[in-house]
């Protein structure tokens, strides 16, 4: 038999207890105007309906796989990561969405780089609510469209005390670089895509797209929502992981900012969470 050609894109889903939403997130993806992608959903051993409604999407581009037993977020994410086979990765949390476009816009940007200097591109997103509602635009505040040098971004992130880059949604790579930066780690538990970005960021520069290309939900379920009282603690252990790192090049006014907008954003963060979710 021929081997058959991999993917452009390989869109991952890792899902626990996800039946609320995650029909959207397929959706989202289906109704993607770049068509050579395969949709890989990986559920957490989920004891409600999720499996169920996956398994109504006949296309042929969708597998749906199951852990035998639960792997939590780390784990999932890196069995979502094992799974791909196409040239290009995204991660799609199964509360979020993606714009028509986004697979389209972002696959080109890395197929015009030939020189392989982009390690991700991102793009701004919205925040919607839990009946996709939008509620506020996010993005990269100091960049317009087209490349941002790594050391830069990576600096802006630390002192900001928050993930300027965005959420899994909202990033792609290609797939190869993963076998030089390795798997996700969850050991500081907020930061878990944030500390893929800056390993990923250690690898080459980052490409920004001011367009709106994926959406963020916030809901009493969300995974984000239900850790935001640790946020402020764990972006401080990430700042102190960061900064004993050669690699990064901390500044000592990197730390000390960081430390008080991590804070900072905490209560901000709350304050955000609970006009939304009350």
């Amino acid at each position: 038999m021929p081997e058959i050609a991999p993917p452009t894109v390989s869109v991952c889903i890792p899902t626990y207890q996800g039946a609320a939403h995650i029909g959207a997130a397929i959706e989202s993806v289906l109704n993607q105007s770049l068509v050579d992608f395969e949709l890989v959903i990986v559920d957490d051993n989920s004891s409600d309906d999720t499996v169920a409604l996956v398994k109504r999407y006949l296309d042929p581009r969708i597998r749906i796989l199951q852990n035998i037993s639960n792997l939590g977020p780390q784990g999932n994410w890196n069995r979502c990561l094992g799974e791909a086979r196409g040239t290009y990765f995204k991660l799609l949390p199964q509360d979020d969405l993606l714009a028509p476009h986004c697979l389209a816009k972002q696959v080109a940007i890395l197929e015009q780089d030939r020189a392989q200097d982009i390690a991700l591109v991102f793009s701004a997103r919205t925040i919607v609510d839990a009946r996709a509602r939008p509620l506020m635009v996010r993005g990269y505040a100091e960049g317009r469209t087209g490349v941002i040098g790594a050391q830069r971004l990576i600096r802006h992130c630390l002192r900001s005390g928050t993930n300027l880059i965005g959420e899994p949604g909202s990033v792609m790579f290609r797939r190869q670089l993963a076998k030089s930066v390795g798997l996700f780690d969850a050991s500081i538990p907020y930061v878990l895509d944030l500390d893929y970005w800056f390993r990923l960021l250690l690898q080459g520069d980052s490409y920004y797209l001011q367009e709106t290309l994926a959406s963020f939900r916030v809901s009493h379920g969300s995974w984000s929502v239900a850790i935001g009282v640790k946020q402020s603690v764990d972006y401080r252990r990430f700042i102190g992981k960061i900064s004993r790192n050669g690699n990064f090049s901390t500044r000592r006014i990197d730390i000390i900012s960081g430390n008080i907008m991590a804070e900072l954003n905490k209560y901000m963060r709350l304050i955000f969470y609970r006009l939304i979710l009350r």
